[in-house]
């Protein structure tokens, strides 16, 4: 069987040895929409559980969008001139529309990537910023949740007369699906409300995974944070397998959102009738698979069905090596899973460090091979598991290790892809 991975750019074609049995997961994917722009203008005038947005922007003086950063696929270009317009059209001034990248702890935007990201008419002619999560004097203190994790939120957004944010809806490893409220939290939140929103609380949860939702702990914490902000209006798409529109949702953050959801479950929904002996998975290609600490997500979307015991193969290029510093450090620290859990359950939260706590908490399921050439060499003996150069070589060392007869599912589009045994809900 040959199968092509999403991988890098390009995407890899492989081939799986006859000896075992291989299955290919894909999700269904919605098709695209005839016409985007026709879609996107009837949900700003019928959006779901709230007025017409230009109705709420009426009488506003300023609004603030969040929207998402080049490690996501979000029609941006798309989405953007519609709100832009509504937001003119209902009376707020060009000059008091900020646009704010919601990278929460990731780097900034670079100049050519702004351009991918909004386009250059509208970066000309709009204030466009990345959030600095780091920078404490950049935003407000609200208070804290009844949990206790303490708000911060952008200033330019929180003083916005109007807050709306742009968002896709994915399968995600912590909150269920992405989208709606995730662009306020972590999206536009400080460094210490994030690193709560990702410490031992919520991850070790074992509700915090992948298409839990809404009983989801994380889930709700962040609609509280959301809450406390005063998350206006959201415009949230789903998205076909080639990245264009299959459907909007816009409107009120949790009605919308959860509409959204469960359109994106069931376009996305792969079952299986019982775990599988192996998993060849990847990170979704170019953009998510960038770096390592974004790959995990592919690793964890499998862990749902493979056996205990059994193996996981990840196939991401990762052009940016291992992540950022914080991770980068965090990983060439520890040379086992069980010695990081142990020690981020003692210590103060380190940023990024949920990502390879996620990844820990798989490796005490299965073993995880890795096909990740952008890794400098020299990194590669910290990963956790046996490393390789080329996905051919990966996916044949991982199935000469796998007895005759044995069941392999392959996940070409990684955690784009909602896996779970049929009977577990």
């Amino acid at each position: 069987m040959k199968v092509k991975l999403a991988f890098g750019r390009e995407g890899a074609e492989v081939e799986i040895p006859a000896h075992v049995q291989a299955r290919v997961l894909e999700p269904k994917f919605a098709a695209a929409v005839p016409s985007p722009d026709t879609v996107l203008a009837e949900a700003l005038r019928q959006p779901v559980g709230s007025p017409a947005l230009l109705d709420l922007a009426h009488g506003k003086k300023t609004a603030a969008i969040s929207i998402c950063d080049i490690t996501r696929p979000a029609p941006n270009r798309v989405v953007l001139p519609h709100v832009l317009t509504t937001l003119e059209q209902a009376g707020i001034p060009r000059s008091g529309i900020t646009i704010l990248i919601a990278t929460g702890l990731h780097r900034a935007a670079t100049e050519q990537e702004l351009q991918t990201i909004v386009g250059p008419d509208i970066l000309a002619q709009y204030a466009v910023f990345s959030h600095e999560a780091r920078n404490t004097n950049s935003h407000i203190d609200l208070g804290t949740t009844r949990s206790g994790t303490r708000v911060l939120i952008d200033r330019r957004f929180v003083e916005s007369d109007l807050h709306i944010s742009l968002g896709f809806i994915e399968p995600h490893l912590m909150l269920g699906f992405s989208g709606g409220r995730k662009l306020i939290a972590p999206g536009l939140a400080g460094e210490d409300t994030i690193k709560r929103l990702h410490s031992p609380f919520f991850m070790r949860d074992p509700k915090v995974i992948e298409g839990s939702f809404p009983d989801n702990p994380l889930h709700h914490e962040l609609l509280e944070v959301a809450q406390m902000v005063r998350h206006d209006f959201i415009v949230d798409v789903a998205l076909t397998r080639s990245r264009q529109i299959a459907q909007v949702f816009a409107g009120d953050p949790v009605a919308a959102h959860a509409k959204g959801v469960e359109f994106v479950r069931q376009t996305t929904l792969a079952s299986l009738t019982e775990p599988v002996d192996a998993v060849i998975t990847t990170s979704a290609g170019y953009p998510l698979d960038l770096t390592y600490y974004q790959a995990v997500k592919g690793v964890t979307a499998a862990s749902h069905i493979v056996k205990q015991g059994g193996k996981i193969l990840l196939a991401a290029a990762c052009q940016e090596g291992l992540g950022s510093p914080e991770f980068t450090k965090f990983v060439r620290r520890f040379s086992e899973p069980n010695a990081c859990l142990a020690a981020m359950a003692q210590e103060p939260v380190v940023i990024d460090q949920w990502q390879l706590e996620k990844l820990a908490l798989v490796r005490r399921k299965a073993q995880v091979y890795f096909c990740t050439p952008g890794i400098p060499t020299e990194d590669r003996r910290y990963l956790w598991g046996p490393t390789f150069a080329e996905p051919q070589q990966a996916v044949d060392t991982l199935c000469r290790e796998l007895p005759h007869g044995a069941h392999v599912a392959v996940i070409p589009e990684g955690p784009y892809v909602f896996s779970q045994i049929a009977n577990i809900a």
